[in-house]
This record gives C-alpha cells, structure tokens and sequence, in this order.
C-alpha cells in the first residue's frame, strides 16, 4: 500500500512539474524554471512584455534577443507558451531542409 502512495505522489508531482508556463502570465521566478532561461534572458521579456503582452511567437522572438527558431522550439518543448500556444516552427513558407532538384548532367547520356 505504501509504494503505491509514494507512486501516486511520485506521479503527481512530475505532472505538476510540467506545467504549462505561458510567458505573458509568467513571473521572473516562472521563467527561470523552465530550463533553457535564465535570469538574463527572462529579464529580457519581462522589460518587453512591460511594453505590452506578446501576440504570438514570433512577436516574442521579433522583441526578445536571443530567441531564434532553435531557442523557440527548445523553451517550448519544455513547457513555455506564449497565449497558450507551443511553438508551431519557423514562419516561412518553405522549409529549410528544401533543396533546389539535381540537374540532368549535360554530356553523358
């Protein structure tokens, strides 16, 4: 009986530790706990957000220094939103990874 209480407050509290931190609510001491943010950088977007509440992602990452399409997809896996949205990846149209398609060699057929 004892394990499966100590399995169920185990269980509890790793649910709670990952709780959702969505960085227009969000105090200093709730953005430096999600890792990846430390005091510098949630100083960073508190002094923005003080100018007004970010619209989206990428509105953060326009205003916050340092807060780039990697940095984005990091803080959101471990928990950050900004209006309660993860990170949805980079804005463009096309993907990075698009190649332009090999040409035919000329010469040999």
């Amino acid at each position: 009986m004892f394990k499966k209480i100590l399995t169920t407050t185990a269980l509890l509290f790793s649910l709670s530790s990952f709780a959702a931190v969505d960085v227009n609510k969000a105090n200093a001491a709730d953005l430096d706990g999600i890792k990846g943010i430390g005091p510098s950088l949630s100083g960073k977007i508190l002094k923005e957000r003080n100018k007004g509440n970010f619209k989206d992602w990428p509105d953060l990452m326009h205003r916050v220094s340092g807060m780039g399409d990697k940095s984005s997809a990091k803080l959101s896996a471990q928990g950050l939103t900004v209006n309660g949205s993860a990170y949805q990846g980079s804005t463009s149209s096309e993907p990075a990874t698009n190649k332009p398609a090999d040409k035919p060699k000329a010469g040999k057929s």
